[in-house]
């Protein structure tokens, strides 16, 4: 059987220094996006970058932006991320009426993602999948990288991915956190069509190889 799953590696984990070149190994790799964390120092407890980063990036590559913000109150900074982002999500928790900033996400030009915290179930956001082009669930706390895989994710791909089957939609299903040989052919069976990995990839001698790894599955 044919793996169709896509790969969106973090650069969170990355070396900044080396990343325009990674990047091109990426690219050459065959992934399918970019992971690009944005935090905050308030949502969670952790600053990474932002806009301008994110824009300097874009200028190197042609893979898709698959940003992700991790910062309170998202709302507010829809239209300024929206210009350098293809896939533009935030969280659930983070304080907005998620259903029209959604909205307003798609509106910009974007696909909309909506991100969940382990905490949170996915019943919760049933209601909002209508809205959602992705749906990133987080298998680790959100803020750093290089953390364990939460098994409990696996429950909640599976009823995602069922009740967006049931309301007959076509939202993408994301997982992020411990992506590796070992987690990423559980997060596929249990839904997932989209596999963020960082510190798995970035910190491998040879970053090709282990995308083609995932790849094959």
């Amino acid at each position: 059987m044919i793996c169709l799953v896509k790969i969106s590696p973090s650069v969170l984990t990355a070396d900044f220094l080396e990343l325009k070149d990674d990047i091109k190994k990426l690219e050459d790799a065959g992934v399918d996006m970019l992971h690009l964390d944005v935090m905050d120092g308030i949502f969670v407890p952790n600053i990474s970058f932002g806009i301008p980063v994110i824009n300097s990036i874009k200028k190197h590559t042609k893979l898709l932006c698959d940003v992700h913000l991790m910062i309170d109150r998202p709302h507010r900074y829809i239209n300024d991320f929206a210009k350098v982002s293809d896939y533009l999500g935030f969280h659930y928790e983070a304080g907005s009426n998620c259903e029209q900033t959604l909205k307003e996400i798609r509106e910009y030009g974007c696909k909309s993602c909506l991100t969940i915290k382990p905490c949170t179930q996915p019943e919760e956001i049933f209601s909002l999948l209508k809205y959602c082009d992705m749906v990133l669930v987080m298998s680790v706390e959100p803020g750093f990288g290089g953390q364990k895989f939460m098994p409990s994710a696996l429950d909640k791909l599976s009823k995602l991915k069922a009740e967006i089957t049931r309301q007959g939609l076509s939202v993408l299903l994301e997982v992020d956190g411990g992506i590796n040989a070992e987690t990423a052919p559980m997060a596929v069976k249990a839904g997932a069509d989209v596999l963020v990995a960082g510190n798995y990839i970035f910190s491998a001698d040879d970053m090709n190889e282990r995308v083609k790894q995932i790849k094959a599955l």
